[in-house]
């Protein structure tokens, strides 16, 4: 496996060659298509061209361009620079093309305007290893390149990236030792939300059979909502919100604009509502075409009926959000109140909360909410409607608390990176294990995670009962792991009958 031969690989578009690292071959920065720039710029992806002799694929690619948030994390090694954004990083046991190993193909977070596959957090080295899987992790445009509406350019960039991506995996990871004809994506947040999107997605259709989505974003906009935040992106950038004018300026300029907008997007909550709070103007746009309608509508039409679903989200999911915005413990009756009219479901969401938690703390029905509208409920309906489609559906709970900072993030979103990845001590995970070491129980909770995430990449059963109407069959992952009904029975009760539809434009 460490021989000159099993290092070197040959793609459909020219010879690559990787590393040995530990027992595995290791390949980075393989570009899957053309760089997004000059008039391609703001378009769908473009096949890669061919090159002569063997491409070093030592180095991650560049991070598509994006906001200072994740430059800023703390540790985070300097990336390298270029217009090279789309690439693919393979870790492998071994590139015998006769081993056709499961192939795992993960999808980062970063609220639609952050991230990369090289941030040291989504390392896949462990997981390859417990698993013996071929695991890839790509690049996709991110922010006003990946997703904003723009007139002259198609919507959803982002996800066609991950398409495209996906292509790739389809025409080249047989020689890397996988098996093209068993592929799972998986990802976590807004890389959840692009899963839950590929189910819906014409041009997916065939390219992976299986699917993880660990918290999904409920939010979808409508193509009338994307308009109309384009429209004030563009002003911050002082150019119409069109892929020619904003083509004029720099791509590692442009992501200022979006952050301008999200420092003041509470300024739009009677146009924009429930988004205006989120800080993040970018998500997939229900536009018709490149997504047809919501995840929970496509499947619960029987979408997803020929892929295995694995879904689930983290006990107190909000959390981590007010612990980043120093709010824990500080949040008033009115902030309170105001988070429940806003999100709650229903006219009487508010009544309705405050009755289904009586015992609740001043404060706690605002992280309760929060948690429900944004992460835990959409993640539940994606399992229900999977299965009243025809499909079938895995669901998990995470309730074990991070360690770090004396517990007070509970199991907070993002818990699962470092626990699936084994990465405790890179990105988020340097918060969530801060003063506090990685105790026995994480390391157990790993094992945990990565036997059943690699067991459904290898047949489709991550290790307990499919979820349906009525066992509500879910895995809950704690300190003893144990299947039960689906623990948060009162916020499912509360959100019974609520859609999930594509977020308006408030006229």
């Amino acid at each position: 496996m460490t021989s000159a031969e099993g290092l070197e690989v040959r793609t459909a578009a020219g010879a690559v060659r990787g590393r040995a690292e530990d027992g595995l071959v290791v390949f980075r920065g393989i570009p899957f298509a053309e760089p997004p720039v000059g008039e391609a710029r703001f378009q769908a992806p473009r096949p890669v061209a061919s090159w002569e002799g063997t491409r070093e694929a030592y180095a991650f690619g560049p991070p598509p361009p994006q906001e200072a948030g994740f430059q800023g994390r703390a540790a985070q090694p300097a990336a390298p620079t270029g217009d090279d954004w789309l690439t693919v990083n393979v870790w492998t046991p071994g590139t015998d093309p006769a081993a056709r190993r499961p192939v795992m193909v993960w999808i980062y977070g970063g609220a639609y305007k952050l991230g990369h596959s090289g941030s040291p957090g989504y390392d896949a080295q462990h997981l390859a290893r417990a698993g013996d899987v071929v695991v890839v992790t790509l690049n996709y445009r991110v922010g006003i390149e990946g997703f904003a509406l723009l007139e002259g350019a198609p919507a959803n960039r982002g996800l066609l990236d991950q398409v495209a991506a996906l292509e790739w995996v389809r025409d080249n990871i047989t020689a890397f030792g996988g098996d093209p004809g068993q592929v799972t994506v998986f990802g976590e947040s807004a890389g959840a939300g692009s899963v839950a999107s590929l189910l819906a997605m014409p041009a997916a259709r065939g390219l992976f059979g299986r699917a993880v989505a660990q918290s999904v974003p409920g939010t979808y906009f409508s193509a009338e909502l994307a308009r109309d935040i384009a429209v004030e992106i563009g002003k911050e950038a002082g150019l119409a919100p069109a892929a020619a004018a904003l083509s004029a300026v720099d791509p590692r300029e442009l992501p200022a604009a979006g952050e301008r907008l999200s420092s003041r997007m509470r300024e739009y909550e009677d146009r924009w509502g429930q988004v205006a709070p989120t800080a993040t103007p970018f998500s997939p746009v229900v536009d018709g075409e490149v997504l047809p309608c919501t995840p929970w509508e496509a499947l619960a039409a029987g979408a997803g009926r020929d892929v295995e679903l694995l879904v689930g989200h983290n006990r107190d999911e909000y959390r981590l959000f007010l612990a980043l915005g120093e709010q824990l413990g500080r949040i008033t009756g009115e902030q309170e109140a105001a988070a429940l009219r806003l999100f709650a479901p229903g006219p009487d969401g508010e009544s309705a909360y405050r009755a289904a938690f009586p015992q609740a703390a001043p404060g706690e029905l605002y992280e309760r909410v929060q948690t429900d509208w944004l992460f835990s409920m959409p993640s539940l309906r994606l399992a229900e409607a999977q299965s009243a489609g025809g499909g079938r559906a895995h669901l998990y709970e995470l309730t074990w608390p991070a360690p770090g900072l004396g517990g007070v993030l509970g199991a907070c979103h993002g818990l699962d990176i470092p626990l699936l990845f084994g990465t405790y001590d890179a990105d988020l995970g340097q918060l969530l294990f801060a003063g506090a070491g990685v105790p026995d129980e994480a390391r157990a909770l790993t094992a945990r995670f990565q036997s059943a995430w690699t067991g459904f990449a290898w047949t489709g059963d991550p290790g307990w009962p499919a979820y349906d109407a009525e066992g509500r069959a879910t895995q809950v992952l704690d300190v003893t792991p144990e299947v039960l009904p689906y623990p948060e029975e009162v916020s499912r009760r509360l959100w019974e009958g609520y859609g999930f539809p594509a977020l308006p434009l408030l006229k």
